[in-house]
């Protein structure tokens, strides 16, 4: 029983000097902080003090798991297998990873001790990292050595008192300071349903520990066996799961610096466009700033000229009107109250000036108008090599100067588009050169003016409009188009709708011995016929019209409308000819 027992799982008994296996992260609570007291392993690994997992809010869950549950737990293993049932079950979630915890019947307290912990608390403080131990006897005193049989620490007056005890004479004491240098200086494992006895077995039938009560009780036939003389054989399994594990570890550590590095990469992709982008604004905002003055010092230059012409206007019209003043003061006043002998010497000086000052050519309207429009969608260029939009018109669309053009405007068939132009201009005639004016085109049918037909207005950006239509049925159309409300030149026009063009089911032959390949039956809507029993025409025979003609209506023009009816007087001969 007192055997050495080897390390478990490569572990060394002694490790080299400055080698500190225990570290703030195994020997500190993740919630209080502090230096583990009575630590609970959870299930999922992680290690928290009894006390700060009473803290914590417990749930309600339903265990389907019944007696088999895996929790870990000290408790657990003495309980005997039940079947599985719905059940409640208390959880509460781990500290550090939010994972469900399930509590066994007895709370936190049946949870698994972590001794490993306890072993690296005690570690820490006998290296001064921790505070001081007292002692395991009398609980008041620093502890200055430590029965390695007992595996109890203990003061200097218990340390006394353990050595004159006849049982414990003779076990080994060592100094605390020696100790220093150990891995492992934890206290024996006491058996939870008999404390005074320490865990030393094993039971493979039950796999738990076991003590010697134990062995004499509930486990008496069962084959138990010293546990250093097992925990290879278990070690061996915990291994093989352990390489599987650390495969899984070394797959999730590469996907992990994967994912690290294309974070990186998005990241500085990220900021590459970012910059782009910055750069990118900020040269569209110097360019819409630049092209924003050049706007604005052209709405002034416009301003000044118009201005100026309006001063002109009003400086040559103010001039006119004083010398109109003038003269017709001085000739109310002659004519009121001048003699006859002054008016009649006067008259000819007066009749010329007021002659010349009749002649005189003015408007009166201004010479210029205050249209001045901003287009915003309009296409003004590039600017800084950024293509800009706005741009300042002072040209305003005349519909009486607005012309239509096309070569279908009074006529169309039934069932075909028909389209036509209309072009923008401003009061001096001059093209408008841009788009956006409102067009409205209507086609009513002269006997049905509640049937409109569906027209379509393309806007050409370059002061025309392509207009477009569909007539159904034939007749005679109005076609109304209107710009800014108000007409155009030529309209309203009217529109002549005739029967979808016909056209030839024939063939434009020279002859209908050459076109039907010398066929005896072939016949020509000509009517004429070739020696030998051909009932078509030929070159030079009866009937040939002597010239290129359509087989189907006799007619000689190829680009014409086929006058065939296709009624019941037909020859089906021709038809054949047809076909050929």
């Amino acid at each position: 029983m007192a055997e050495k027992r080897k390390p478990l799982l490569g572990f060394v008994s002694k490790l080299p000097s400055g080698t500190t296996p225990g570290n703030s992260g195994k020997t500190r609570c993740p919630l209080c902080m502090g230096l583990f007291k009575a630590p609970r392993l959870l299930p999922c690994l992680h290690t928290v003090c009894t006390t700060c997992l009473e803290q914590l809010e417990p749930f309600s869950v339903v265990d389907i798991r019944g007696g088999d549950s895996d929790t870990s737990s000290e408790g657990s293993v003495f309980q005997e297998l039940k079947p599985r049932t719905l059940q409640p079950q208390i959880g509460i979630l781990c500290p550090v990873c939010d994972a469900q915890v399930d509590l066994p019947m007895g709370g936190v307290k049946a949870l698994t001790i972590d001794h490993l912990a306890m072993n690296d608390v005690m570690l820490e403080s006998l290296r001064g990292e921790g505070q001081g131990l007292v002692c395991d006897l009398c609980s008041d005193r620093e502890v200055e050595k430590r029965c390695q049989t007992c595996k109890a620490n203990l003061c200097h007056f218990c340390c006394q008192a353990h050595r004159r005890q006849k049982k414990t004479t003779y076990h080994t004491m060592v100094d605390l300071k020696d100790l220093k240098g150990y891995s492992q200086i934890g206290k024996p494992i006491l058996c939870p349903a008999h404390p005074a006895e320490e865990l030393r077995l094993f039971c493979e039938l039950c796999d738990q520990p076991v003590c010697r009560e134990c062995m004499v009780g509930g486990h008496r036939e069962h084959p138990c066996d010293l546990a250093s003389n097992v925990v290879h054989k278990h070690g061996d399994s915990v291994r093989e799961l352990l390489k599987g594990t650390q495969a899984h570890v070394e797959g999730l550590e590469k996907a992990l610096a994967q994912i690290k590095g294309t974070n990186r990469a998005l990241q500085e992709r990220v900021e590459a466009v970012a910059a782009d982008v910055r750069s990118f604004s900020e040269g569209y905002i110097k360019a819409i700033g630049e092209h924003r003055d050049k706007l604005l010092k052209q709405l002034e230059a416009i301003w000044i000229q118009k201005e100026n012409s309006l001063q002109l206007q009003k400086a040559q019209l103010e001039q006119l009107l004083a010398d109109m003043r003038t003269g017709v003061e001085f000739t109310e006043h002659l004519l009121t109250s001048g003699s006859d002998l002054e008016i009649l010497i006067t008259k000819g000086v007066v009749l010329e000036r007021l002659t010349k000052l009749n002649k005189v050519a003015y408007s009166a309207r201004p010479g210029v108008n205050e249209k001045i429009t901003f287009s915003p969608k309009e296409k003004a260029g590039l600017c800084r090599g950024y293509e800009v939009y706005g741009a300042i018109n002072t040209k305003e669309v005349d519909p009486a100067k607005c012309v239509l053009q096309g070569e279908d405007l009074h006529r169309a068939r039934e069932k075909q588009t028909v389209s036509f132009t209309v072009i923008c201009k401003d009061a001096a005639g001059e093209s408008m050169g841009r788009g956006g004016e409102t067009i409205q085109v209507a086609v009513i049918p002269k006997d049905k003016k509640d049937s409109p037909v569906k027209t379509m207005v393309h806007d050409n950006k370059d002061g025309t409009y392509y207009v477009s239509y569909t007539p159904k049925e034939p007749g005679i159309y109005t076609v109304f188009v209107c710009v800014k409300e108000q007409h155009v030149q030529g309209s309203p026009f009217a529109v002549t709708v005739r029967k979808r063009h016909r056209s030839h089911p024939g063939v434009f032959h020279c002859c209908t011995f050459c076109s039907s390949g010398g066929q005896k039956t072939a016949r020509c809507a000509c009517g004429g016929t070739m020696p030998g029993g051909y009932l078509g025409c030929g070159h030079g025979h009866k009937g040939h019209p002597g010239r290129p003609h359509w087989s189907c209506c006799g007619k000689f023009t190829e680009k014409s409308e086929c006058a065939w009816a296709g009624g019941q007087s037909a020859a089906r001969s021709v038809l054949r000819t047809v076909a050929l």
